[in-house]
């Protein structure tokens, strides 16, 4: 009977998230503007059109793609860390979970189970590192691309078009590594019980319906629909 509490509310949890996901796709559909992820798209596309046809923007340009590679290179070291504790979690796993289920107030406790909710937090700290590594990897190419003058643009994938889709995938995955950073907590939660796990994705839920909204809504006369 734990185990089927337990198997429960993994499932009630994934479709907390996987529904709002799809809403979202929903309403996206209807409204491109409806999140924020929209107006960066539009913002990096505009920054490296005005960064190319502006030549003296050239140092401008280093320091903040220079800000960002910092920034991904944070969250993929700590990415780094969290899959070393996880990794000790489980070689601690036959000591760990007896004491960290005193809070559970239901579910199982098999070591079995204990062991495949350390594999799924240990797989979106996987997922975190590699999207963050993404991220540094593309930077580095736009960071070439940008400051390549005018008159050496020969081949298309120098065009500002181009590069700013090689930016704006950057986008893509720094946002996905930071979903799978909000997805490891009620992971987390998990490890104590069934019911934290699905008070935790509840919250998770309001949490990112809060942040991916746009204050601005709909922006009369834009036509990209690409959530990044």
């Amino acid at each position: 009977m734990n185990l089927h509490l337990d198997l429960g509310a993994s499932l009630m949890s994934f479709a907390l998230v996987a529904g709002y996901h799809l809403y979202l796709a929903a309403i996206v559909r209807k409204n491109p503007f409806y999140t924020v992820h929209s107006a960066n798209v539009i913002a990096r596309r505009a920054w490296v059109e005005h960064v190319m046809s502006e030549p003296t923007r050239d140092i401008m340009a280093v320091q903040t793609l220079r800000n960002s590679i910092m920034a991904a290179t944070f969250c993929g070291s700590t990415a780094v860390l969290m899959i070393m504790g996880t990794l000790t979690l489980i070689s601690q796993s036959a000591h760990i979970s007896e004491s960290w289920h005193v809070l559970s107030f239901s579910g199982a406790d098999y070591p079995e189970l204990w062991i495949a909710k350390i594999l799924l937090l240990l797989l979106a700290f996987i997922v975190a590192f590699f999207c963050f590594a993404m991220v540094i990897r593309l930077l580095n190419h736009v960071l070439y691309m940008v400051n390549v003058p005018a008159a050496k643009r020969t081949h298309p994938a120098l065009q500002p078009e181009q590069v700013a889709e090689r930016l704006n995938r950057a986008g893509f995955f720094y946002t996905a590594g930071m979903r799978a950073y909000y997805i490891a907590v009620p992971l987390v939660f998990w490890l104590f019980g069934p019911l934290f796990l699905v008070i935790a994705s509840i919250v998770l839920v309001g949490v990112l319906y809060r942040l991916d909204r746009s204050p601005g809504g709909r922006v009369p006369g834009a036509n990209d629909s690409r959530i990044v």
